[in-house]
């Protein structure tokens, strides 16, 4: 995949795709890039007047675009069970991009009662995909993306601590959260591979990308990345590029199950798109066992 853009789209006529989190960042520019190569988008956002804005913006930039916006909040599950209860299919592609970096005080929990950013980066994306799964099932070569972050790496499996009660540090959350929607996306593959499903889970990470997320994630990195990003914010990437990974696993031709695709420059900050490596521990199938049973006893979503 030398230099992949989003120039090499594929067609995407006849697709139906969620986004979530599309009204900023990669989620806005992935849901841009679809809908300009002709799918049928839905923004799947919390502030719906946010997103009314970014769809008023893309049928702007592609004149007949058709986008449509509903409201999600992933750290709600009666917002996920609302959303996934009204929307028809069938669903070609979901995109679990939305998520929150948080750096200050503990904030307060979702409204379920767990960390907010592992509520709303991991298990809230764990119940939305299982409760649109049969929508998935029904679609045309059906995609499921789990955006992940170069961060899932600095973190292992505290099953015992996953809301962070023992103690709260908040890039070390959004560490945790990370690498629970990475191993999720990774089992989520076998599970769906072991069914025989036409549904595919693919997973992706922007790098260091110019985002409202960026300043907070980079707390959350090595030393020399936070110099990286205090000396040189010119090495970071611009929200464009930091799409593409999303975008290629989302619609490249050949995409298999179980791939993770993210920059190849130095450490995978920045770079032109290929396939990377998650974290033994992400990978790890006994891992992906016992955090699925749990995702599933939190959330009360149970599939596959």
């Amino acid at each position: 995949m030398p230099n992949w853009t989003e120039e090499q789209i594929p067609d995407q006529q006849g697709r139906r795709a969620v986004v979530t989190g599309a009204n900023s960042g990669v989620g806005r520019v992935t849901a841009l890039e679809l809908a300009r190569h002709g799918a049928s988008v839905l923004l799947a956002v919390r502030d719906v007047a946010a997103g009314e804005q970014t769809a008023l913006d893309i049928r702007r930039r592609v004149p007949g675009a058709d986008v449509e916006v509903r409201r999600l909040d992933l750290a709600s599950l009666d917002s996920v069970r609302a959303f996934a209860a009204a929307l028809p299919g069938p669903l070609d592609l979901l995109v679990n991009n939305a998520g929150v970096a948080l750096t200050g005080a503990r904030p307060a929990p979702t409204a379920d009662g767990f960390d907010m950013q592992m509520g709303t980066n991991a298990l809230g994306p764990y119940a939305l995909t299982g409760l649109l799964l049969d929508r998935l099932t029904a679609g045309r070569q059906p995609r499921v993306v789990t955006v992940s972050s170069i961060v899932h790496r600095r973190r292992g499996l505290d099953l015992a601590d996953l809301n962070s009660e023992k103690s709260y540090h908040g890039p070390t959350a959004y560490s945790r959260s990370k690498l629970v929607a990475t191993i999720l996306g990774l089992e989520l593959d076998r599970r769906l591979r072991a069914c025989g499903s036409p549904v595919i889970s693919v997973l992706a990470h922007p790098g260091m990308t110019r985002t409202n997320l960026t300043p907070r994630a980079l707390a959350n990195r090595s030393v020399l990345l936070r110099a990286v990003g205090r000396l040189s914010p010119l090495l970071i990437s611009r929200v464009e590029a930091g799409a593409r990974p999303q975008l290629h696993a989302a619609t490249a031709t050949g995409v298999r199950g179980g791939q993770f695709f993210g920059p190849r420059g130095f450490q995978e900050i920045r770079g032109p798109v290929t396939e990377v490596r998650a974290s033994a521990t992400a990978q790890d199938p006994e891992n992906g066992r016992r955090m699925w049973a749990e995702a599933a006893r939190l959330t009360g979503v149970r599939y596959l």
